[in-house]
């Protein structure tokens, strides 16, 4: 995901929670609280009251959450990291604290009510409570920080990935990911008011299961893939590993509670997440990777082969030598008193001249474009000039006002004109018209047409000029042009309307 996209999928996510929260607290849908908080206030004789004792203090409770969030993950860590206003949010956070702090003593007052009667004095018992209230705002606050904190660092992690693709810096990055995951799913056992052995006990398998991915996907699975049924090798080893890891799991867990049953709660979460989530996650993560890697080292080659290959062609065929062999044929011609000959060559060595240097351009001027048109019909009719039986007529403006336009845009017409409208051996015709009105620039082509015979290789070819080209004008001159096409069985016809600039 882009993380300039982040914040917005951030608040209407959080949003939606809380919206969804209240919506349930009110419909009453957590009923299993309400009647478990029923039973304990009637146990100590307490009068219950579902709106007071607990609707309220929830809402409170909730509310108080949402906002924290957004306060923090929105206003006050941007600002801390960009060394922005510091004292006046550690102010705003300061008071983030005490507030929600109270917020939470007064619903615990009211929520928990029945457990006032367990000590001999009442101030003890508020003392208590407050307590409780207050180091459940700072764990809220730890945990919402660390979160921003975390996102931070993953997208630092992210903008270093793209100056250097290492596969240092790709680990980095997904450990990130992993320890961000953890931390919502921590945020939400603690929000939710659940049992300290969940957040253990979630601390504890996606640690582990991030520890056996990056181990996957950076040392096994690279090991592995070669060999014969290779995900089959991968999964048992992330069974052994995972056996091995439940062991010490099992132990720091029971620690942290002091109770035996601990050690099974942690295995029984563990094993099944190791092998149902971690290692297809793993495989799929690294044939992902590799496919990636594979494509883009094909297209390396590729690129490699194609650059060889230019320059290969590039060294075969210098332009100056062409120039230089050209320049001597015209001396010959004028000398032989071949002036038709001198002419052709002089109008070949523009062109070449035009398509080496002005081809190169973006836009040019459209007088260039248009000589380049004339010295290609030029040489044209030099080859059709003993024919009486082909007829060329062209009617082309003189002045073009400084317009300009994209070069090569318009010889594919003519071209296509010559090479499918001109036979030497049947009567022939081509008319080409080109005038312009302010910038709006009016190109026809009119020409007969001479069915090719089948074994005339130009006759597979047809076409692919004009389809070169429409796709030019619709990516360049999207809404700016208009192109008309039509076809007889003796004449082929074109029009060109063109918005120039």
């Amino acid at each position: 995901m882009d993380f300039k996209d982040l914040r917005k999928v951030e608040f209407w996510i959080s949003s939606a929670l809380y919206i969804l929260v209240v919506i349930l607290l009110i419909s009453g849908a957590d009923a299993r609280i309400r009647n478990e908080n029923y039973y304990y206030f009637l146990s100590e004789k307490i009068t219950y009251s579902y709106f007071s004792n607990y609707l309220v203090p929830e809402l409170f409770r909730f509310s108080i959450l949402y906002l924290t969030f957004l306060a923090i993950n929105f206003l006050i860590m941007p600002a801390f990291l960009k060394k922005q206003n510091v004292l006046a949010n550690s102010l705003f956070l300061a008071a983030l604290f005490l507030i929600g702090g109270l917020v939470f003593s007064i619903c615990k007052t009211y929520f928990e009510a029945y457990t006032l009667f367990d000590y001999d004095d009442l101030q003890h018992a508020y003392n208590r409570i407050f307590f409780r209230g207050y180091v459940y705002s700072m764990w809220s606050i730890v945990i919402i920080s660390a979160y921003s904190l975390i996102k931070a660092f993953i997208k630092y992690l992210s903008e270093t990935k793209g100056k250097n693709a290492d596969e240092e810096t790709q680990m980095k990055v997904d450990i990130g990911f992993g320890l961000g995951f953890w931390f919502v799913g921590l945020l939400l056992w603690i929000s939710s008011n659940s049992a300290i052995e969940l957040s253990i006990c979630w601390t504890l398998v996606i640690f582990s299961a991030i520890g056996i991915v990056i181990y996957s996907i950076y040392t096994l699975l690279p090991q592995n893939f070669a060999k014969e049924k290779p995900f089959k090798v991968f999964f048992w080893q992330v069974f052994f590993i995972s056996i091995l890891l439940a062991v010490p799991l099992g132990l720091i867990s029971t620690l942290f509670i002091w109770r035996i049953e601990m050690f099974f709660i942690v295995f029984l979460f563990h094993m099944p997440t190791q092998l149902i989530i971690s290692a297809p996650l793993s495989w799929f993560i690294y044939k992902r990777r590799l496919a990636n890697r594979t494509e883009i080292t094909s297209l390396k080659t590729e690129l490699g082969k194609s650059d060889a290959s230019l320059s290969f062609l590039q060294s075969q065929i210098n332009p100056h030598f062409l120039f230089n062999a050209l320049n001597t044929l015209f001396g010959t011609a004028l000398q032989e008193n071949a002036e038709r000959t001198g002419e052709g060559i002089q109008k070949l060595g523009d062109m070449m001249r035009f398509m080496l240097h002005e081809n190169m351009q973006d836009k040019i001027s459209l007088t260039r474009e248009v000589e380049y048109l004339n010295n290609y019909m030029d040489l044209q009719k030099l080859r059709t000039s003993r024919s009486a039986d082909i007829k060329i007529e062209t009617q082309i403006d003189e002045q073009f006002n400084n317009l300009q336009i994209t070069p090569m845009l318009l010889i594919p017409f003519v071209e296509n004109a010559f090479k499918h409208g001109i036979s030497l051996q049947q009567p022939s015709h081509i008319k080409i018209t080109l005038q312009t009105k302010e910038k709006t620039l009016y190109f026809d082509v009119h020409n007969s047409i001479h069915l090719k015979a089948d074994n005339d290789p130009e006759k597979l070819k047809s076409g692919i000029g004009l389809e070169n080209v429409k796709q030019r004008l619709t990516l360049l001159y999207y809404g700016r042009h208009e192109l008309i096409i039509r076809e007889s069985a003796k004449e082929f016809f074109i029009h060109l309307t063109l918005q120039l600039d």
